[in-house]
């Protein structure tokens, strides 16, 4: 259909594929971070409304916050894993606690 153009693209200069990459790279790790942050508010909105522990709930809260600050600046997923298992173990001790 558009066959008497030209592909621009291959022949352009200036194309900066690393910078491609590095704005991919960026998604994925927001992506991931923001993932776990939103699991953690999920572990936090279960401990507090369907077993009645909101101070569990808070703590929560706060440490997916917290987990979701170091692990976007610091570009590590450490943070998020981390996280991830504190509030799951605040989550398992409201629930069977």
């Amino acid at each position: 259909m558009a066959e008497h153009g030209t592909v621009e693209y291959a022949t352009a200069a200036g194309n900066d594929y690393p910078a491609h990459e590095n704005t991919y790279e960026n998604f994925l790790h927001f992506t991931f971070t923001g993932c776990f942050h939103v699991i953690n508010i999920l572990f936090g909105l279960a401990a507090g409304g369907v077993t009645g522990h909101w101070f569990a709930a808070l703590c929560i809260f706060i440490l997916a916050v917290i987990q979701l600050v170091a692990g976007l600046l610091s570009g590590s997923r450490t943070p998020s894993y981390v996280g991830f298992v504190l509030c799951g173990l605040i989550f398992l001790y409201a629930v069977l606690g």
